[in-house]
């Protein structure tokens, strides 16, 4: 017996195991951190070769299509570069520290931080923030208890802090250089007829947020026959701004009004893609 308890009393308590532990676990984050400035440090920033790798990852089409949002403010709009341009900057700028982390679960919320560091200069953003785990419905408030619903929302949340942090430590110069260099790319993108495009705007637009074409062309005041290149960047402005969780659908189009200014080709878009390709080639 007093073997037993002389062997029980020399092991350390459970409470005792979980401080080593995360003493541990901060230790090792620390020496990370220690790290990752080090070879900052030694192998800093090419500027010439950062800007040139973030020009040449804006001339691609599908990221120049992706790299602004917009939204409806006060009656103006309201234009940014997206998360995901500000993801590209990140990777191509070097020497960079960001993410989200959990911080805590409580109460049916979670504690938050986006964060971005960069290691050369010790210049940080953080943006502590909190995520209720219900997502809104017509119905009212759904709560939210699968750990893959949860983590999805705490995400989402964070990835408008993410990009705000991002945007917050690299130089305006370089984030305004990148915007310019993704028009330029839209302006000029050669990935079919004009007219193709639009249609799968508009199919895009039905399957996914079911707007019609008649609520498109009363949102714009003409008919899609009338589009432009800078009509259809507009549009694609605005699936990003909905995609991010920036705006909703009823920011952008009215039904009623669409209702109103019901447009011949609205009986050929309901038929089915075809139908508006053919009607536009006729249009012209």
């Amino acid at each position: 017996m007093n073997d037993l308890t002389t062997q029980f009393n020399g092991q350390p308590s459970t409470q005792q195991q979980g401080g080593v532990l995360a003493q541990a676990s901060a230790s090792r984050e620390m020496e990370e951190v220690k790290g990752a400035i080090f070879l900052a440090k030694q192998f800093p920033r090419n500027y010439f070769e950062s800007k040139k790798r973030i020009l040449d990852a804006c001339k691609r089409p599908s990221l120049a299509a992706s790299s602004m949002y917009s939204y409806p403010r006060g009656g103006t709009k309201v234009t940014g570069p997206s998360i995901r341009l500000a993801e590209v900057l990140a990777q191509n700028w070097g020497n960079l520290s960001y993410g989200i982390k959990e911080l805590e679960q409580r109460n049916g919320e979670s504690v938050a931080m986006a964060y971005c560091w960069d290691l050369e200069t010790n210049v940080r953003q953080e943006k502590v923030f909190t995520v209720k785990h219900s997502i809104g419905t017509r119905n009212g408030l759904k709560p939210l208890t699968d750990p893959r619903d949860i983590y999805e929302r705490v995400a989402s949340d964070g990835a408008r802090r993410l990009r705000a942090c991002i945007l917050g430590v690299i130089p305006g110069d370089v984030v305004e250089m990148a915007v310019k260099e993704c028009e330029k790319t839209l302006s000029g993108q050669n990935a079919g007829p004009l007219k193709d495009r639009i249609t799968q705007a508009l199919k895009m637009f039905k399957e996914k947020y079911k707007v019609t074409q008649e609520m498109v062309e009363a949102k714009f005041g003409y008919n899609i026959s009338s589009f432009t290149e800078i009509d259809l960047v507009e549009l694609g402005n605005i699936f990003n701004s909905l995609k991010d969780g920036m705006s909703k659908v009823e920011d952008w189009f009215t039904k009623e009004d669409a209702k109103n200014q019901k447009s011949d080709l609205a009986a050929e878009f309901e038929k089915g893609v075809t139908g508006v390709a053919e009607t536009l080639t006729q249009s012209e």
